[in-house]
C-alpha cells in the first residue's frame, strides 16, 4: 500500500509517501480500504515534534479515518466486507491513517452517516468527538443553557456550534473578522469579533465555555461564567486558574478526546438529520501531505483532508 510517513521530525516537507507492508487486521480488528483521512492540529505537533505521541519516526500520521471495510479480524460481528465506516480509532496511540489501508479496532469505527460523503465524514470524528464529549460528557450541556465556543470557525469550534444548537443552547461565538459570516450562517446565535477588544466586555452569564485556546483565554474565561457554570479546555489549566475557578465554584475540565463508537453513532444521528455539517476547507491527494499540512498552519476555516 502507499503511505505518507515521515523519518524525522519537521516540517511539512518531512512527510513523504512510499510503499508500505499492507496491515493484517488481528482479532477484534478490521481492515479499512481508507477514502479520506482527516488532518487535526495534533498531527502537525506530533509531526513537528511538540507532541511526541508517537515516540521517534518512523511513523504514519493520522487518526480521522473513513473507507469501506475490506476485510475481518477474527470474532467481529455487526460489520461487513463493503460497508463504509468512519472513526478515530486508537488515539492517542498510531492509528496509521495516512494510508491506503488501516488496520482498526472494530468497536472504535461506526458506519458512515449517509448524508456525508468520504471527506465529510473522514474529517469529522476527532474534531466532532471533541466537540461532543466536551460540551455532553465533561460540560453536562442541557438544553436552554447558554453556551460560548472560542475559535468557533475552527475545526472542533464550526462543529460544537451546530451540536450545541442542535441540543437547544443559546450560542456565543467568537472568531475573526474574515470568518465571522461563515459562524453566523452556522446558526450561532451571537458573534464576536476576538480583534476588536476583550470578549470578556461583551458576554455575561454563561453556563458553558468550550475553550481551544488554553493559558490566560482560559483565565479570562472564568469572568464570563456563572457561579457553578463549566470551563471545559482542551489544553492544560494552570493552578491559579483552577484556584480562582474554586473560589467562584466554577467547574473546570481538562479534556482529551478518546475514541468512542457511541459518539460516532450521535454525530452520525446529527448529519442524517440534517442538524450537523462538516465544512472541508480543501481536499489534498495523498501525495500532497505536506502541502495539506502547510494549509492547516494557515489555520482556515473548518476541515483539510487528504482523500485517498
Amino acid at each position: 500500500m502507499r503511505a505518507a510517513i515521515q523519518n524525522s521530525v519537521g516540517g511539512p516537507d518531512v512527510l513523504f509517501v512510499t510503499d508500505q507492508p499492507n496491515p493484517t487486521p488481528k482479532a477484534g480488528e478490521v481492515l479499512v480500504r481508507v477514502k479520506a483521512a482527516g488532518i487535526n492540529p495534533v498531527d502537525g505537533a506530533v509531526r513537528a515534534g511538540y507532541f511526541p505521541l508517537l515516540g521517534e519516526p518512523p511513523f504514519i500520521l493520522g487518526w480521522d479515518i473513513s473507507g469501506t471495510v475490506e476485510a475481518l479480524g477474527a470474532g467481529v460481528s455487526g460489520l461487513r466486507i463493503g460497508d463504509e465506516v468512519f472513526g478515530m480509532p486508537r488515539f492517542p496511540k498510531q492509528a496509521a491513517a495516512y494510508a491506503e489501508l488501516a488496520a482498526v479496532p472494530a468497536d472504535e469505527i461506526a458506519l458512515k452517516p449517509k448524508g456525508a460523503d468520504h471527506d465529510q465524514a473522514g474529517a469529522l470524528p476527532l474534531a466532532g468527538l471533541t466537540a461532543w464529549q466536551g460540551l455532553v460528557r465533561h460540560g453536562g450541556l442541557k438544553s436552554g443553557q447558554r453556551v460560548l465556543v472560542h475559535a468557533a470557525a475552527g475545526g472542533v469550534g464550526h462543529l460544537a456550534v451546530q451540536i450545541a444548537k442542535a441540543r437547544g443552547a443559546y450560542v456565543i461565538a467568537t472568531a475573526s473578522p474574515q470568518k465571522l459570516d461563515f459562524v453566523r450562517k452556522l446558526g450561532a446565535d451571537e458573534v464576536i469579533d476576538y480583534t476588536k477588544g476583550d470578549f470578556t466586555d461583551h458576554v455575561r452569564d454563561i453556563d458553558l465555555v468550550l475553550d481551544p485556546m488554553g493559558g490566560d483565554h482560559a483565565k479570562r474565561s472564568l469572568k464570563v461564567l456563572k457561579r457553578g457554570g463549566v470551563l471545559v479546555s482542551l489544553l492544560d489549566v494552570n493552578d491559579d486558574t483552577r484556584a480562582q475557578a474554586g473560589v467562584r465554584d466554577i467547574r473546570v475540565e481538562r479534556m482529551s478526546v478518546v475514541p468512542d463508537k457511541e459518539g460516532l453513532l450521535e454525530l452520525a444521528r446529527l448529519i442524517d438529520a440534517n442538524k450537523l455539517a462538516v465544512h472541508v476547507a480543501k481536499s489534498f491527494p495523498l501525495d500532497q501531505a505536506a502541502a495539506a499540512h502547510a494549509l492547516l498552519a494557515t489555520k482556515p476555516i473548518g476541515k483539510v483532508v487528504l482523500s485517498i
